[in-house]
Order: structure tokens, then C-alpha cells, then sequence
């Protein structure tokens, strides 16, 4: 699990292995994860963007980038927390993510919040 806190916004993220959606015999590897965003400073703060840094397992990597989360670009107030569940297939069974939301606050001052590194992997994958 990845659990980080930038200027207030806590980002809490959980990857699981989905092999119903996954073809090992194809190099496919469907992986889910869910995302807790949460306010636990004093400002409110909203979710503008978000880039992802996706690596698989032979090193190579894929930069995401986009307006929003899942359609939506929320709004947090102080003990205000919004989640969501998405998905990343890979062509390997072991892999990993990082990235960043830019976020808003009132005043009109942007920052990164930080999504600290988490694996992706097939159980047993890795010992």
C-alpha cells in the first residue's frame, strides 16, 4: 500500500491482481487499484489533474496524464475524502506507479500532491 501526505492531501492508494481479466499466455496482466484522496489539512482543495509514471517489469515506462480522476475533478474540504477504483494492464506480471495530482486551492495556489510508489504484481510473482 502507498500512503503519502502533501500539504494537507493524503493519497492512500492499494493495487490488487484481477487474473479473471488477465491472459498470462498473452503477456496481459490486468491490475486494479483503489485511491483515497483525503483532506486532513485546513484549506479546500480540488483535484485538477493527475500524471502517473507506470513501469512494467522489463523497465520500461509510460507517462499518464489527464484532466481529473475517473471523469471528475473533486473538491475536498477539510475531513472530506473522495475514492476511486482504476485500472492499469501490463505486459508483465510485476510493475509499479507513482505520480501526482495537481490540486487548487481557493486562493488560487497550485501544488503536486504526491501518489508515493506501489507495486503491481501477480501474488507469487515476486518473493
Amino acid at each position: 500500500m502507498s500512503d503519502t501526505t502533501t500539504r494537507g492531501i493524503r493519497v492512500q492508494v492499494q493495487s490488487f491482481y484481477d487474473e479473471e481479466r488477465s491472459s498470462p499466455p498473452e503477456n496481459y496482466y490486468f491490475f486494479a487499484y483503489k485511491v483515497t484522496i483525503s483532506n486532513v489539512g485546513e484549506e479546500v482543495a480540488q483535484l485538477l489533474s493527475r500524471e502517473w509514471i507506470v513501469t512494467d517489469g522489463n523497465g520500461e515506462t509510460q507517462r499518464v496524464q489527464g484532466p481529473g480522476v475517473v471523469g471528475e475533478q473533486p473538491v475536498l474540504a477539510p475531513g472530506e475524502a473522495f475514492e476511486y477504483t482504476s485500472f492499469c494492464p501490463l505486459p508483465t506480471p510485476v510493475g509499479s506507479m507513482h505520480g501526482s495530482y495537481l490540486m487548487v486551492l481557493t486562493n488560487g495556489e497550485r501544488f503536486e500532491a504526491e501518489i508515493a510508489p506501489f507495486s503491481l504484481s501477480v501474488p507469487h510473482a515476486v518473493n
